[in-house]
């Protein structure tokens, strides 16, 4: 798995033990059998030793991920026939003294057989009953260790954590201890996240990070670090394709910046983001748009009224379209495509709309700045231009902004409805931009066949961004002309 293998900063050490712990349905057996079949398909001996689970379900789930098990050996551990039955019981010793006596000689006992390189043993809870004490049950689990540390074999503990989750015994034991974890929204699918706890003598990846269970098995998100993401790039202006927008960002967008835009709805927001994208792909570039908000059919339907062709542009290979839920994915792997858009596809403008659906598919609201902050900067880091969107609260007047990353984005187009002449009318301003000067004039703008038109300043106007400005010269408003 690289995800995995990225997190632990290269995978599990050979011939050491480590605790893969977690609830049942965390994903612990999948994970399992896909570290055992990546050692078949290297040509190792590899052994599962299940005291939990029978043989024809650890099969059966293969089954469903559509992987052959017929190459890797299944030790399914039962209780003998003996110390079932209550006549053959001892008086004078515990029953459980003599089942934790043979369980642990009947693991040996398998792998002697085999003499494997890899080993899962599923579950230490059964040995933890059996043990009965913390002091037996941590002289069990350092016997295996030693036993499997001479042996030289890379073994991988689970445990469901279902007989006591205080019980820290085998952490200080193992190598290395791996937790998975799964969150119940109140809202979509469950969310699953994992955490390197201890790794001795290796620095991996420390945080949480998300992963999903699909099929073919389990799927690692690492946490996205922009540090460790650099490449050189020319940071020069690109145009919008119109001479009073250039004019008002002062000269255009520059490359590796961020471009934030604000506005209540239907202000047209996704339409100036899609202008940006079809300037992007007549210099010859490729760019990637996420949509949260809108069905994608609608979005190429209203492109098409536009005279963008989206459709064209994706059969083309110029343009990665996705529309992502926000109820069915988490904030890691939708990182993941971003990345994938611009390192392998070659993205070099990608579109967020919008940060509110973003916001949406978030667990905890207080990280989306974090999120954001990170992607934000990666992105800009490799050479890619960004445009997110933001839907405010409100139509008219004060407006409220669900999530404050204005201070994140290098450039914050700013857009309003104002009221004039009995007529609704629309307004653009740039309030921010790091990279250079810019006009500091509000413009009126119109959306039409052709997209996004603006005019000249409004300068015989004042309060617009209040919505109902007060009119000392109306010449500067744009004149009716069809749309």
């Amino acid at each position: 798995m690289d995800g995995l293998d990225d997190v632990l900063n290269g995978g599990l050490e050979r011939g050491r033990v480590f605790l893969l712990e977690g609830s049942p349905g965390t994903g612990k057996t999948t994970i399992a059998l896909q570290f055992l079949l990546a050692g078949v398909a290297r040509g190792e001996r590899c052994l599962y030793i299940t005291l939990s689970e029978t043989e024809d379900e650890l099969r059966s789930s293969a089954k469903s991920h559509e992987w052959d098990l017929s190459d890797l050996p299944i030790f399914e551990l039962v209780p003998p026939e003996n110390l079932l039955d209550e006549e053959q019981q001892q008086s004078l010793l515990y029953s459980s003294d003599l089942e934790l006596g043979e369980t642990t000689r009947r693991i040996f006992e398998a792998f002697e057989d085999i003499d494997p390189e890899r080993v899962v043993l599923d579950s230490l809870s059964e040995i933890r009953l059996l043990a009965q004490s913390s002091l037996r049950y941590r002289r069990q689990i350092l016997a295996l260790k030693h036993y499997f540390a001479k042996r030289n074999a890379t073994v991988l503990m689970l445990d469901d954590l279902t007989t006591d989750v205080n019980d820290k015994t085998v952490h200080s034991v193992a190598h290395g201890v791996v937790r998975l974890e799964e969150l119940a929204p109140e809202y979509g699918s469950e969310r699953r996240r994992l955490r390197v706890i201890k790794y001795r003598g290796r620095r991996f990846r420390g945080g949480y990070h998300d992963f999903a269970i699909k099929l073919g098995g389990v799927r690692v998100f690492p946490r996205l670090v922009s540090a460790e993401h650099r490449r050189t790039f020319d940071r020069s202006a690109v145009g919008t394709g119109s001479a009073e927008f250039d004019a008002l960002l002062g000269g255009g967008v520059e490359r590796g910046s961020s471009v934030l835009i604000l506005g209540p709805a239907g202000t047209g927001k996704s339409i100036m983001t899609l202008t940006f994208v079809a300037q992007a792909i007549q210099r010859g570039e490729k760019a990637a748009m996420f949509v949260f908000d809108e069905e994608l059919g609608l979005l190429i339907e209203r492109a098409k009224g536009l005279g963008l062709d989206l459709t064209a542009m994706i059969e083309k290979g110029d343009l990665t379209l996705e529309q992502i839920d926000a109820a069915e994915m988490t904030p890691g792997e939708f990182s993941e495509r971003v990345r994938n858009c611009v390192q392998i596809h070659g993205a070099r403008t990608v579109v967020i709309d919008s940060l509110n659906g973003y916001q949406a598919a978030m667990p905890g609201e207080h990280a989306l700045v974090l999120h954001v902050h990170e992607l934000l900067q990666y992105l800009n880091r490799q050479g890619a231009t960004t445009f997110l969107t933001v839907a405010q609260h409100g139509l008219i007047g004060d407006m409220q902004t669900p999530v404050d990353v204005t201070y994140l984005a290098d450039t914050v187009i700013l857009l309003r409805y104002f009221e004039a002449f009995g007529r609704v009318r629309r307004a653009i301003s740039i309030v921010k931009k790091r990279t250079g000067p810019h006009e500091d004039t509000i413009r009126e703008y119109r959306i039409g066949s052709n997209g996004v038109a603006l005019g000249p300043p409004l300068e015989g106007f004042q309060g617009v961004l209040r919505g109902v400005p007060t009119a000392s010269d109306a010449s500067s408003l744009m004149t009716d002309r069809p749309q």
